[in-house]
């Protein structure tokens, strides 16, 4: 199985299916500012109704949203982050092995062969497009009891790449908080993002007392997601990034539809609401965070 179709596992895992829908939604209200969308996965087809990216930058510009960051799971789609930032500047890059994918490579094939794609990964990381290193991370959600000490393994891996070049680590963490927390610590991460925030209000200060970052997607709109709310509201703008992580977690109400960055709209709606301030004022927060951590996109 290619981690393509293990980030589509993973997706369905966490409650979210493939889309229902075989339409992309509306285009919502543009805004009168602008941001950016801080995790994307361009590169992941749906089918019949996959949009290209000329056409997802001019969606996506078109309602506000003037600069994309294209994620790496596996070395595959990190070489095609690579490629891509480097033909549109609108695009920044990422690269990593994906958390699910680590321990498959070295149960499957062994642990020089997880050493090697780590190795890869560490090359293409040294490119100037790229802009972070993940999504790495852990998640006990899927992984075995045998699988966890060589996911360990490459999030620590990533971490030391991300310190030793100066950039941000994205974190992906699901069902292992505090194990993320202890590794990210053990490793003294400097700059740090944890992508699709899944915790609750208590995990949010932890990670703003670190002075992370914490990207909320479209699952912040869905009707059983209060802690996801709940965290929103003790998070101050300075450590806030908004996501899509395309073509998943498409916002309401328009669950279950395609997702793509020109739904960013809708998620900041949301966070505005229980930020308590107008959507202006979080969608310039994300913007200028998002360009802290990746820098201008043009």
């Amino acid at each position: 199985m290619n981690n393509k179709d293990n980030e589509l596992r993973a997706r369905k895992d966490f409650g979210v299916t493939e889309s229902k829908k075989r339409e992309y939604p509306p285009l919502p209200e543009k805004l009168t500012t602008t941001t950016v969308d801080a995790h994307c996965h361009l590169d992941i087809e749906d089918e019949d109704i996959f949009m290209s990216v000329e056409d997802s930058l001019a969606k996506a510009k078109a309602v506000g949203i003037t600069g994309i960051v294209q994620v790496g799971v596996d070395v595959p789609s990190s070489k095609w982050a690579v490629k891509t930032a480097k033909e549109f500047s609108q695009i920044h890059a990422t690269v990593a092995l994906h958390p699910n994918d680590a321990p498959v490579i070295a149960l499957e094939k062994g642990e020089r062969a997880l050493d090697e794609a780590i190795a890869e990964i560490a090359e293409l990381a040294k490119e100037d497009v790229v802009r972070a290193i993940g999504e790495t991370g852990v998640d006990f959600f899927r992984t075995s009891e045998e699988g966890r000490a060589f996911q360990e393994k490459s999030f620590r891996a990533h971490i030391q790449i991300a310190n030793k070049l100066n950039k941000p680590v994205m974190v992906h963490d699901r069902d292992a908080h505090l194990d993320a927390l202890r590794i990210l610590d053990d490793e003294k991460a400097k700059q740090v993002i944890f992508h699709c925030f899944s915790g609750d209000k208590e995990f949010a200060q932890e990670l703003v007392k670190r002075g992370w970052y914490l990207s909320f997607a479209g699952t912040c709109t869905f009707k059983n997601a209060q802690s996801l709310r709940d965290a929103l509201q003790v998070t101050p703008l300075e450590n806030v990034l908004v996501e899509t992580d395309a073509p998943f977690l498409t916002p309401m109400p328009y669950r279950g539809y395609p997702n793509s960055s020109y739904m960013i709209p809708l998620t900041l709606a949301t966070m505005a609401q229980e930020m308590n301030v107008d959507i202006n004022t979080v969608a310039d927060a994300t913007r200028t965070n998002a360009e802290k951590l990746f820098g201008k996109f043009e």
